[in-house]
């Protein structure tokens, strides 16, 4: 393990990381207002995560339907930073365990999935989570709600307070994303919780918030994790009725042939035409993920209308969390931070899923409100740049003044806030390897491999993100690679690897991946599999004549 201590160069531009915390801590304390330099003036953190939460289901994105309500979500972005292109995770344990280490899935050693799924393990040694390095920094750490990366939740070694409903620990119990958990406190025993979960999970940090669990002199960092908006995507009981005649437009690739596209999107069938010509459920497995059915006929509009239905508690969640920290004082003093492990896709490209390296499948709403004077000189900003799982823990580091214990993957997005956003030069990256992570993935399984795959069949990948512009590496022999223009193809409809003019560009950010990987160490960079555009090019053309 890399570590990256004051004086020894981890940032960009030449800066010494310790050098650069000292003027950005001096600048928070100033704009918060502080008088002297002290541990109890450091801004506290309140980290909401939600759980297969697409951009869509929030108002203030362009991309949600015309119906969305989602009015303190909204207003978090009006006093804040909203991000247009977050790419946080492929699926919900790598997501996180990203979030708690700071690197992409394949840099975190002894990750593992064992027994019965979600059963996982991890070695605390070899794969350290940085709250611990708050706890030891003057902070004071908690966690509530899902946990998804390992049997040890880390209570007494990363979080000083935790009620957390252990998934992999309780395997029977996983399924049981909004009633009838089995929670534990604090190290304790698990305890059978009735009650709509995302009401029970905001009601504990609310009583966090207002010192539940907590000393009250020092700065805290939260992490709050929703179950919602996971499968079966139930909603609360009171909002059972809500968005009733609503207008859902399908996707336009929500049926295939989709040309140009890998041979696991071109055949993904998760829809089909009903007796009135709209999109229904296909039958496509007898077993699903945990939580999810398939529900043969059942028309996708009642599938979307469900699902945002059950964001509801969550922004409802958030405005009473926003109205805690208003009521107990900390609210100029708290930098919030609102985001889900990733999207999930309802029609788009034919899937019923997340994982898929698109805008549909994966894409997360991201919207940071940062503490004092700085929220006011940001507020309603919207940050087309896009961004990484990894940037997250880089930034927490830099508002709490702590310098990195490692070296993270990501970059600090307090820059956004700063200086003007062309200045940001940092590709977004998403590397998904299925279930294996660490050293574990330095070996590409071959395409047969079971281990190549995860979700409904999708291989591992490389995606690269630089500007308006998204590069996709499957790692498959012989597939296409993938080029898109977001800003005029914002549902990736067109592979502009396939068009010669675009080859430039395409080699490109072919070799900017391939740096990208080397600068996070991934083992299996110098084993990529060879791509196949050109062949696949010539048999389109031929097709075409």
């Amino acid at each position: 393990m890399l570590y990256c201590r004051q004086g020894r160069l981890c940032v960009r531009k030449g800066v010494q990381w310790g050098q650069s915390m000292n003027y950005f801590r001096l600048l928070v304390l100033v704009l918060l207002g502080a008088s002297c330099v002290a541990a109890d003036e450091r801004p506290n953190i309140l980290f909401i995560y939600t759980d297969d939460q697409s951009s869509r289901t929030v108002g203030c994105y362009p991309d949600s339907f015309d119906w969305v309500e989602t009015p303190n979500l909204d207003e978090l972005a009006k006093t804040g930073v909203r991000f247009s292109h977050a790419y946080i995770g492929s699926w919900c344990m790598p997501s996180r365990a990203t979030l708690l280490t700071g690197l992409h899935q394949h840099g975190i050693e002894s990750m593992r999935m064992v027994g019965q799924y979600p059963g996982s393990d991890y070695d605390p040694k070899q794969c350290r989570f940085w709250p611990s390095v708050f706890r030891a920094n003057g902070y004071t750490t908690a966690q509530i709600g899902k946990w998804h990366t390992g049997i040890d939740p880390g209570y007494g070694r990363d979080w000083d307070y935790q009620i957390v409903w252990n998934r992999p620990r309780h395997p029977e119990n996983s399924p049981n994303y909004y009633d009838n958990q089995l929670i534990s406190k604090n190290g304790g025993p698990p305890k059978m919780t009735k009650g709509y979960s995302t009401d029970n999970y905001t009601h504990w940090a609310v009583e966090y918030i207002h010192g539940e669990g907590r000393a009250a002199d020092k700065p805290w960092y939260l992490w709050l994790c929703y179950g919602a908006v996971h499968g079966p995507f139930t909603p609360a009981d009171r909002h059972l009725d809500e968005y009733p005649g609503i207008d859902v437009p399908f996707p336009a690739d929500v049926y295939p042939p989709r040309p140009g596209k890998p041979k696991y999107v071109r055949e993904m069938e998760f829809w089909e035409p009903g007796p009135d010509g709209v999109p229904v459920e296909r039958k496509v497995r007898d077993l699903g993920p945990v939580g999810m059915k398939d529900i043969p006929g059942r028309p996708l509009a009642d599938w979307i209308r469900q699902y945002h239905q059950g964001v509801l508690a969550i922004d409802e969640g958030v405005g009473r969390l926003m109205k805690a920290l208003k009521d107990s004082g900390q609210d100029e003093n708290t930098l919030v931070v609102f985001t889900s492990d990733q999207g999930f896709a309802w029609g788009q490209k034919g899937f019923k899923s997340k994982v898929a390296p698109y805008r549909g499948t994966v894409e997360a709403p991201l919207i940071i409100r940062p503490p004092g004077k700085i929220a006011d000189r940001c507020a309603g900003r919207v940050i087309e740049q896009p961004v990484s799982g990894v940037d997250l823990p880089p930034t927490f580091f830099r508002f709490a003044g702590i310098d990195l214990p490692w070296k993270m993957h990501g970059f600090d997005l307090s820059e956004l806030f700063q200086s003007k956003a062309e200045n940001w030069n940092h590709h977004a990256m998403l590397v998904h390897t299925a279930k294996q992570y660490g050293s574990a993935t330095d070996q590409i399984p071959a395409s047969d491999d079971p281990d190549l795959y995860h979700g409904p069949g999708v291989p591992w990948y490389v995606m690269l993100c630089e500007g308006r512009y998204k590069y996709i590496r499957n790692l498959v022999a012989g597939e296409t690679e993938e080029l898109y223009d977001t800003e005029n193809d914002r549902e990736e409809l067109i592979n502009l690897a396939h068009d010669p003019t675009n080859d430039p560009l395409l080699e490109r950010l072919r070799n900017a991946t391939v740096d990208e990987l080397k600068r996070t160490e991934a083992g299996f960079v110098d084993q990529l599999p060879p791509v196949g555009t050109e062949q696949i090019r010539k048999t389109m053309k031929g097709t075409e004549e």
